[in-house]
């Protein structure tokens, strides 16, 4: 890979999102958007390597987006409006929109949130659109084959075209039923940051800093909502620990990572926030997960009770297989490894490469030595993550000895 195509690369990482997100306010055309976005990409790849790298890359994408839209909508106008659209991308001056949401990405999120599209569909969507993710990754981050997922996109997409859903800002009333939807787009974003879905960098700091961003406009736009509080305290206290995840041989895991390097800074914004949303007396799930983490930030040896506690908490309010998994991770502390396996056994995971990389340390804590290499050999083949694939093949390695 050449230096030009790097910077492509991180060019793309970084600007993708907000190029879509401000292309589609000046178009009021998503799909166009993001096609023009794509094609202004595929000309710098051309281009960049000969021409050099330009001072201003991202005004670049976006100027060379624009008038990949402009021209498309000459060719493609079926009514004089088309003409009028295309006009107006030459306005100098646009009028400021008046409304609770200012962000040209925060309005795209809440844009694919609209209450049409199922849950899942607005996380992915968003996140293909948002976050720069592959068709690949997004499929891999919902455990569903990568055909399912391009279909699930196009098609919602196509429900936002055909609908006519709005690029706008949402009006007071609207937010609340959107809220689930953004939230759970915003947690997705970050997850797809903290732990990437393929390379080989284990965390893609440029999307956990985008989500936390997010979090704090939502934050500000809706601060009587302790859901958005335990969003953001919850991003906050996990993102604290960023620096010691990696080492000079691969991953760290929780126990064992340097906690004096954690960010202070994040760590006190977000246990603040932790006893906001106590005081409200209003438990959600993001509320609970974010007193999870809090739990492991308290100094001392880490209460492994009182998560089990909480775990029994969230696993109320939100009864799915993968928090039985992290709750079962938390029995192993309280009430040993072979406790927990007979809890992880039966949850309908395969597939999943952090249920099989728990199994293996729990059939490995309980002397099945044989078992645990086979779980260790499907996790491995089950994340396309560079560093946790390093990690979990030494791991392996040594149990095989």
């Amino acid at each position: 890979m050449t230096e030009a195509d790097r910077q492509v690369a991180a060019v793309f990482r970084a600007e993708h999102g907000r190029a879509v997100a401000v292309l589609t306010r000046q178009l009021g055309d998503l799909g166009l958007a993001e096609e023009a976005v794509q094609e202004a990409f595929v000309v710098a790849l051309r281009r960049w390597p000969t021409d050099g790298v330009p001072p201003s890359p991202a005004g670049w994408i976006l100027t060379t987006a624009r008038r990949r839209a402009i021209d498309h909508l000459r060719r493609e106008a079926a009514r004089a409006d088309k003409h009028a659209q295309a006009a107006l991308l030459h306005a100098r001056d646009e009028p400021p929109e008046v409304g609770p949401v200012q962000d040209d990405r925060l309005r795209l999120v809440f844009t694919c949130c609209h209450p049409a599209l199922a849950v899942p569909t607005q996380v992915a969507l968003t996140l293909r659109l948002l976050g720069g993710l592959t068709t690949s990754e997004i499929a891999h981050a919902f455990l569903v084959p990568e055909p399912t997922m391009a279909q699930r996109i196009v098609r919602a997409k196509a429900k936002i075209r055909d609908a006519r859903i709005p690029y706008r800002v949402p009006r007071d009333e609207d937010l609340p039923d959107r809220l689930t939807g953004v939230l759970a787009v915003v947690y997705l974003v970050f997850t797809a940051g903290h732990t990437a879905v393929a390379g080989d960098d284990l965390v893609r700091e440029d999307l956990c800093a985008e989500a936390i961003r997010l979090g704090r406009l939502l934050v500000e736009l809706m601060p009587d909502e302790p859901e958005a509080l335990g969003l953001l305290a919850l991003m906050l206290l996990v993102d604290s620990r960023r620096a010691t995840r990696v080492g000079p041989d691969g991953l760290v895991l929780l126990a064992d990572q340097d906690r004096s390097r954690w960010d202070a800074d994040e760590v006190a914004e977000g246990r603040a926030l932790v006893r906001r949303c106590l005081r409200r007396g209003r438990p959600g799930p993001y509320q609970v997960q974010a007193a999870i983490q809090a739990v492991h930030t308290d100094p001392g040896p880490t209460d492994w009770a009182q998560v089990v506690a909480l775990y029994d908490q969230l696993l109320a309010l939100v009864p799915s297989p993968v928090v039985a998994l992290n709750r079962a991770v938390a029995v192993a502390e309280v009430s040993g490894p072979g406790a927990a396996l007979a809890l992880v056994d039966d949850l309908p995971l395969t597939g999943f490469h952090v249920f099989h990389a728990v199994r293996a340390d729990l059939l490995r804590r309980v002397g099945r030595r044989h078992e645990a290499v086979v779980e260790y050999d499907a996790a491995i083949a089950a994340t396309d993550n560079a560093a946790e694939r390093a990690h979990l093949t030494r791991v392996r390695d040594t149990v095989r000895v």
